[in-house]
């Protein structure tokens, strides 16, 4: 149920903080506002042609380098800001001189400052989003504390809170397993990413090993950051306990599917009988298999066109490897010739027109077949070897079939095709008056 904290202590915190306000709206302080805006905005118009000269001078600098990208799309912009703060940094160290109030100045520059170190940090940060989101939560953090008005706040947060037994979820822990939780997501991510790279470098390993331990790697660090989170958030994971074991087997029940997937996965890494770079064909698909996720192998065609196959069909599916052992394939290619051709030339025709592609391997040498004697021609087989699958196999059979028809044609062999031949026969009269089907239809 929702219960709420200590309320004496809330309570004080937002006194102090009242009282700390009420001494800041003093007719001195509140002259300096109006102040600290003019400076801010002679800081910016004076700094504008600054802007652009510092631009100009990166560009002819570095014409095509990430560090002009960098400077001008960040630095150059952060000018007026850096340039007002320094002018309100002058005007705080003459009013200490003086003897002058200078309260709102000074927040207005610690302000500023908080927000110029934040801007840089986020930048590093590759993603848009996160960056902007830390960025906010980074600034708003800093801004609550340099006007007193972090305690107070925390304190609000972590009174109202949800209380089941032994545990107790306030909306600071959910706000801060949250941030931490990001946080230690997008380093798990960073972290894997140039792991599996560096994985990807060891000659020593083979494709999937590397598939395997950058898999095993990423799993590990993602629920390491889950603990983590959740422990920094001050959760006790042994009240999670059982509440995670029901969980756990309700998701076990409705992804069936996906945890049957992931399994897969792990056992296509570990039997070795599909990894990267491999020419598989399966449910109709003939393609090279481009890597290997927790979920789908996925199958790049010769078009273009990428298929994601679940790992359950490859476990379960009659799946072709062509390079399963080693890149050598052997094709086959069925031709039917006349019954009164020259057998021997047309074996030899075959096997020169195998010899003819580039692709067809010479050792194992090209071989012809006589497989039988058909109802109206002689089924011969033509059997090559390849050692590149990955570049099709249908547009080799093709180019040996065009080169075995150009043969057959110079040579005067013909390639026979299915006819039917009618005889019609001339009705007798006297035949027809005895016969007694004839006579039965009169």
């Amino acid at each position: 149920m929702w219960g709420f904290g200590d309320d004496q202590s809330v309570w004080e915190h937002l006194v102090q903080s009242w009282d700390w306000f009420l001494r800041l709206l003093t007719l001195a302080n509140l002259i300096q506002i109006p102040a600290v805006i003019f400076a801010g905005a002679a800081a910016w118009l004076l700094t504008k042609p600054l802007q652009h000269s510092f631009a100009g001078w990166v560009n002819r600098q570095w014409p095509a380098s990430l560090h002009r990208d960098w400077l001008v799309g960040t630095v150059a912009p952060l000018i007026s800001p850096a340039c007002w703060m320094l002018g309100l940094w002058l005007s705080i160290a003459l009013a200490q001189v003086v003897g002058w109030p200078h309260d709102v100045a000074r927040i207005a520059t610690n302000l500023l400052l908080a927000w110029l170190v934040i801007r840089l940090a986020s930048d590093l940060i590759p993603y848009a989003a996160l960056a902007r989101l830390l960025a906010i939560v980074a600034w708003s953090v800093a801004a609550l504390n340099i006007v007193h008005l972090l305690e107070p706040v925390l304190a609000v947060l972590d009174s109202v809170a949800l209380e089941a037994g032994g545990l107790r979820i306030s909306i600071l822990t959910v706000a801060k397993g949250v941030l931490v939780l990001s946080m230690l997501l997008w380093s798990a991510r960073l972290a894997s990413g140039l792991l599996e790279r560096r994985l990807t470098r060891m000659p020593e390993l083979t494709p999937s090993a590397q598939v395997l331990l950058g898999k095993l790697l990423k799993t590990t660090l993602f629920t390491l950051a889950v603990v983590v989170a959740l422990t920094s958030a001050g959760i006790d994971m042994s009240v999670l306990a059982v509440f995670g074991g029901a969980v756990g087997v309700g998701i076990g029940l409705g992804m069936q599917k996906t945890v049957s997937n992931l399994f897969s996965g792990f056992i296509l890494l570990l039997d070795r009988s599909v990894k990267p770079g491999d020419v598989i064909e399966v449910g109709g698909t003939y393609g090279w298999v481009s890597s290997l996720g927790a979920r789908y192998v996925s199958v790049e065609t010769r078009d273009g066109t990428e298929f994601l196959i679940p790992n359950e069909d490859i476990i379960t599916q009659h799946v072709i490897n062509w390079s399963h052992r080693n890149a050598l394939v052997r094709l086959r290619v069925p031709v039917r010739v006349d019954f009164d051709c020259d057998l021997d030339l047309a074996l030899g025709l075959l096997r020169q027109a195998a010899q003819q592609s580039a692709r067809v391997l010479a050792a194992p040498p090209p071989n012809a077949l006589v497989l039988g004697f058909g109802e109206s021609a002689i089924d011969l087989e033509l059997r090559f070897w390849i050692a590149d699958a990955r570049n099709g196999v249908r547009n080799v059979k093709s180019a040996i079939l065009l080169e075995t028809w150009k043969l057959f044609r110079e040579h005067g062999i013909r390639i026979p095709y299915a006819r039917r031949e009618v005889f019609v026969h001339q009705y007798s009269a006297e035949v027809g008056s005895n016969d007694p089907e004839i006579q039965a239809t009169q």
